[in-house]
C-alpha cells in the first residue's frame, strides 16, 4: 500500500550507507555482461554510464516533463482523458494507494504518443516539439533497454542472445513510460540541531512520494534530475538510498525477469535448441527466481522538487511466461504456474501496489513434486 508516511517513520527505519554497482557500458563486452548478472544477482539493481543515449534528447525530455508540470492544474486535468494513460495526482493506483505525486502516463507507442501530445498542447508547434522529444527519448531507451537485456542474456550463456530484448521490440509490446513529479514538501521539525543542514539532513526527505513496490514488468530504466530521493530495499529490510548521478541510468530487476528464464527457455525450445545444448552452455544452470525484483520507494525532499522518467519494458500482452518440460526435474521444480503478462498485469491491477503478485502464481508443494 502506497500512503503518506508519518514524519518519525523516515527516522526509525534502518538506512544503510551502500555504493551500488554502476558498470560502464563502454567496457570489454564480455566483463560488461558478467557485471550485470553479478548486479542483478546480489542487488535486483544497478548504475550504467556510457549508456548511448544522447544528452540533448534527455535534456528535451526533461524539458518537456518539467514544462508539462508547471502549468496550473487544471491545464494538466486535460491529458487524462483515457485512463489509465495520462495525467494523474496523489492516486496512484486502482486499489487506494496515495502518494505525494503527481504523474504523466503514457503507452510507448508511436501513434498513442501523438495522440497524448494533443491533449496536453492544442498549440500546434507546441504538439509537434513534445510529441518530437517524447518519441525520441522513448526510442534511446529502448535501445539501451535492449543492449542490457542482450548482454544480461550473455552473462546467463543463453545461446539466443535477442531472447529478451525481441519482446519489446515486438511491434505490440507492452511498454510504457511513466514521469513523476515531487513538488517540495517542507517539514516542520522540532530538532534543530538535526535539521541546521538541510541538504544531508532526514529532515529533507521525510514523506513518501511513492511508497515500497516492485515493478511487474521485464525491467526499469530510471533516470531523475540531480535531487535524492530514491530507496531500494534489502533483504534484511535496510534501506539503500540511491546518489542521484546526472550522468548514469538506474536500472532495476522487474517481476517478469524474476521468472526471467522461464520465458526465455521457452522461446529457446521455439527454435528447436536441444536439451543437451542448453546443458553444455550452462543455460540448465538457470534457476526459477534468481534475480529477485527489487523493492523500492521515492521520498519526496522539503526544499526541492523531483521529476523522474522511468521506461518500463514489458512483453506483448498474449506472451506466455512458462517452463518447458525440459527444464522440470525433482530437485529443480518449477516455481510459478504458465501465465501471459495480460494475466499477470490484471492480477497486479487488483491489488494494492505493495503487494506481493508472483505469490498469486507460484506452485503449491505437492504442484511441483506432481
Amino acid at each position: 500500500m502506497v500512503v503518506a508516511s508519518p514524519t518519525h517513520q523516515i527516522h526509525s527505519e534502518k538506512l544503510l550507507a551502500i555504493e551500488l554497482p554502476t558498470i560502464d557500458l563502454s567496457g570489454e563486452r564480455s566483463a560488461v555482461s558478467s557485471l550485470i548478472v553479478k548486479a542483478c544477482d546480489e542487488y535486483g539493481f544497478f548504475k550504467v554510464k556510457n549508456h548511448g543515449v544522447p544528452h540533448d534528447i534527455i535534456a528535451k525530455m526533461e524539458k518537456e516533463g518539467f514544462n508539462f508540470f508547471a502549468k496550473p492544474f487544471e491545464e494538466k486535468q486535460k491529458a487524462e482523458l483515457a485512463k489509465p494513460f495520462g495525467y494523474g495526482c496523489k492516486n496512484i493506483g486502482f486499489k487506494g494507494d496515495t502518494g505525494e505525486v503527481e504523474y504523466l502516463l503514457l503507452n510507448t507507442n508511436t501513434l498513442s504518443v501523438a495522440e497524448r501530445s494533443k491533449t496536453i498542447s492544442t498549440d500546434p508547434a507546441n504538439f509537434r516539439q513534445h510529441s518530437s522529444a517524447v518519441s525520441a527519448y522513448i526510442e534511446a531507451v529502448r535501445e539501451l533497454a535492449c543492449e542490457l537485456l542482450d548482454l544480461l542474456a550473455e552473462g546467463l550463456w543463453v545461446p539466443d542472445r535477442s531472447v529478451f530484448s525481441r519482446l519489446i521490440r515486438d511491434v505490440d509490446s507492452d511498454s510504457i513510460i511513466r514521469l513523476n513529479h515531487y513538488p517540495p514538501m517542507p517539514m516542520l521539525c522540532q530538532d534543530k540541531e538535526l535539521c541546521k543542514d538541510k541538504d544531508s539532513s532526514p529532515c529533507n526527505q521525510n514523506k513518501v512520494g511513492f511508497g515500497e513496490h516492485s515493478d511487474p514488468q521485464i525491467l526499469t530504466i530510471l533516470r531523475s534530475n540531480d535531487v535524492g530521493g530514491l530507496q531500494i530495499s534489502l533483504n534484511d529490510g535496510a534501506w539503500v538510498p540511491v546518489t542521484p548521478d546526472p550522468a548514469t541510468f538506474c536500472v532495476n530487476v522487474g517481476d517478469l525477469l524474476q521468472v526471467g528464464p522461464l520465458f526465455s527457455l521457452i522461446l529457446l525450445s521455439s527454435l528447436n535448441v536441444k536439451k543437451v545444448e542448453w546443458d553444455l552452455m550452462g543455460v540448465a544452470a538457470m534457476t526459477n527466481g534468481r534475480f529477485v525484483s527489487v523493492r523500492h520507494k521515492a521520498l519526496t525532499n522539503s526544499y526541492r522538487s523531483r521529476m523522474s522518467m522511468a521506461y518500463f519494458a514489458a512483453p506483448p500482452p498474449d506472451a506466455r511466461i512458462t517452463v518447458p518440460p525440459e527444464m522440470i526435474s525433482p530437485t529443480k521444480p518449477a516455481l510459478y504456474k504458465p501465465f501471459t503478462w495480460a494475466e499477470f498485469k490484471k492480477a497486479a491491477f487488483a491489488l494494492r501496489l505493495g503487494d506481493s503478485r508472483l505469490g498469486l502464481f507460484r506452485m503449491e508443494c505437492d504442484e511441483q513434486v506432481a
